[in-house]
């Protein structure tokens, strides 16, 4: 929703803001201190990891034990697709968890609502009020025509796109859109009970995670879990791009204007579709873009790689932050959709990571959950 309103922002607040920026950054540039600041030092870290399963704990119904490892997270050598804020890859050791095997279902989520009551951001009536607390100061209002819940959906282009950094151009605000009306008022998810659910905002997700006992994975266990056994390769299950239409739901063709389907959908797809990975994790590339947990920082990779030798358990970034919408609260994504393609994102790459606002619900946005063994035992108390 926060990208949407952003399109009503004048030209001129910008221009404001930016120029303010600017000046505040020049002074204290002229003020910062001549004197040489010493780099800080590395932090020892303790790199043993649980791998086995706890013999006093078993594997929740839907998820599967993923073993602790020391890896390198982040970027491969060899993938030319890599973008900036993959890198540099930085060495992590992760403890082991529990994890669904699949992307939570429309199935999984409606016994969610059953049991709660619960009612999504995208079906909630817009509070105004609370929402321009997000936004810069003076943004002005948009019409009540607009100011209705919904969702974002995909709307596949009639003719090439010249830029493909223009993501309006296959994105629509539809009042309607929600979990159970992925594609728009007069869609349903009757008959659909297995595939991902989508049109989930953060708040939802974590919702659903507070019922079910489990929470969102760190970007760390997420990385972790989907290259199984290939700790080095561009995909998980190599660097073969060739395999992409057998492994995943990801878009072939030209984007966003024919999808030929090769690996069978256009859209999204039932889970378990497609082959699952070492570990028995099913969409791990692609389908739909899973949340996790941590904060999403432009620098975080780099200020931890020289910082840490190997970061334990690592949680993300301590605050949000994007250079390129310094206003942005912004949660990592993982996994691709079913519209990633070679030519602008290739995000069913492993290492791929994408920015995405807390109240953002699409049509291409969904999640799974992890648990450790402290939170299976708890339970049981």
């Amino acid at each position: 929703m926060y990208n949407m309103i952003k399109s009503y922002i004048p030209l001129a607040i910008f221009c404001l803001l930016i120029g303010c920026k600017e000046e505040k950054k020049n002074k204290e540039e002229a003020t910062v201190p001549t004197e040489t600041v010493e780099a800080p030092k590395a932090v020892e870290v303790d790199t043993t990891v649980v791998k086995e399963m706890p013999e006093d704990v078993s594997a929740p119904e839907g998820m599967v034990w993923i073993p602790g490892a020391v890896f390198s997270q982040g970027a491969v050598p060899q993938d030319k697709a890599a973008m900036d804020h993959e890198k540099p890859a930085h060495k992590v050791a992760v403890d082991g968890f529990f994890m669904d095997i699949t992307e939570v279902t429309n199935d999984e989520f409606q016994k969610f609502v059953d049991e709660t009551g619960y009612k999504t951001v995208a079906e909630r009536e817009i509070d105004w009020e609370e929402m321009k607390k997000q936004l810069p100061e003076g943004t002005p209002k948009p019409h009540d025509s607009i100011m209705q819940p919904g969702s974002l959906t995909f709307k596949q282009a009639k003719s090439s796109v010249p830029n493909l950094y223009d993501f309006s151009q296959w994105w629509s605000w539809t009042i309607g859109a929600n979990w159970k009306n992925p594609n728009g008022p007069g869609s349903s998810i009757k008959g659909k009970g297995n595939y991902p659910v989508v049109h989930i905002a953060y708040e939802d997700a974590l919702a659903y995670c507070e019922w079910a006992n489990r929470r969102l994975p760190t970007e760390a266990e997420w990385e972790r879990a989907a290259r199984g056994n290939h700790l080095n390769t561009i995909y998980f299950w190599g660097d073969e791009d060739a395999k992409l239409s057998d492994k995943a739901n990801t878009w072939e063709g030209e984007f966003p204007v024919t999808n030929v389907e090769t690996d069978g959908f256009g859209l999204r797809a039932p889970v378990k579709s497609y082959p699952a990975n070492d570990f028995g994790l099913y969409d791990m590339a692609g389908n739909v873009w899973e949340w996790t947990n941590d904060w999403y920082n432009t620098n975080y990779y780099k200020e931890l790689s020289t910082t840490f030798p190997v970061a334990k358990n690592p949680l993300g970034a301590d605050q949000a932050y994007n250079e390129r919408d310094p206003y942005a609260r912004e949660k990592v994504m993982k996994g691709g959709s079913f519209l990633c393609n070679a030519s602008y994102c290739a995000s069913y790459r492993v290492s791929s990571r994408m920015a995405t606002s807390l109240d953002s619900s699409l049509e291409h946005l969904g999640f799974r959950t992890v648990a450790t063994p402290d939170m299976i035992r708890n339970s049981k108390k």
